[in-house]
């Protein structure tokens, strides 16, 4: 399965669904993380420094013989406007990556960025399916692809309101925890060397450690559905 994880800054997608991402990096599926803008400015990091973190994460969540690919959009970060154009441009990194199953940012947020990352990527979702569009291939591919409508969009949660998930579904990452964590840690020009968000990967662990307990498992992420997810048996379940 192609998966595509779209993200408004590097460092979200890790921070909500980094053990999903090595999972499904494991069990064979081709993962692409789009980075909309490359997070700068911030306090502790630069261009140049946040390129080489992101690229650092991606190789910690990748599996032996099947890396975790990255693109950056580059959109202007605090910036980030749903826009037609915006549409345009992730709907090619759709059609370019033959998405089945598109990932976002969850819909309640306190940042712009997230909240215009995640309609942008919802509407694009559907302009991959028009066949009369003209879209130019995106950054790290040679050709667009075919129309395509991907089957799923699920959301993941990486925001800045203080919430509590009330998720559709939990995925076990007991045995990707602890990559999630590293590759979270990537980034120290955002955690370690930045005094106020040191004790973000704490935080990330206990809801995990506390997600886990609630599906019998060592740990887990959660994610939203609006649209119903159909099974074909129980056999799957963990609680």
């Amino acid at each position: 399965m192609n998966i595509l994880v779209i993200g408004p800054h590097p460092d979200d997608q890790e921070l909500g669904m980094g053990g999903s991402i090595a999972r499904f990096a494991r069990q064979g599926h081709n993962v692409l993380l789009l980075d909309l803008t490359n997070g700068e400015p911030t306090p502790r990091g630069d261009p140049a420094t946040r390129a080489k973190e992101s690229a650092q994460a991606a190789r910690l969540l990748s599996a032996p013989g099947n890396p975790v690919r990255r693109v950056l959009l580059d959109l202007p970060n605090r910036r980030v406007e749903h826009s037609l154009a915006a549409r345009h441009k992730v709907a090619a990194v759709i059609r370019a990556h033959q998405a089945g199953i598109v990932f976002v940012p969850y819909f309640e947020d306190a940042h712009p960025d997230h909240l215009a990352a995640t309609r942008i990527a919802e509407d694009a979702r559907f302009d991959a399916k028009l066949t009369s569009l003209d879209l130019s291939p995106p950054p790290g591919f040679a050709a667009v692809g075919p129309p395509i409508y991907p089957k799923w969009l699920f959301h993941y949660y990486a925001t800045h309101l203080r919430i509590v998930p009330r998720p559709s579904f939990l995925i076990d990452i007991s045995d990707q925890l602890e990559t999630k964590l590293a590759a979270i840690n990537a980034y120290h020009s955002q955690f370690a060397a930045n005094e106020k968000n040191r004790a973000v990967p704490d935080w990330v662990r206990a809801q995990a450690l506390y997600l886990g307990s609630r599906i019998g498992a060592a740990a887990a992420e959660p994610f939203f559905a609006r649209e119903p997810i159909g099974l074909t048996g129980l056999d799957g379940l963990l609680c």
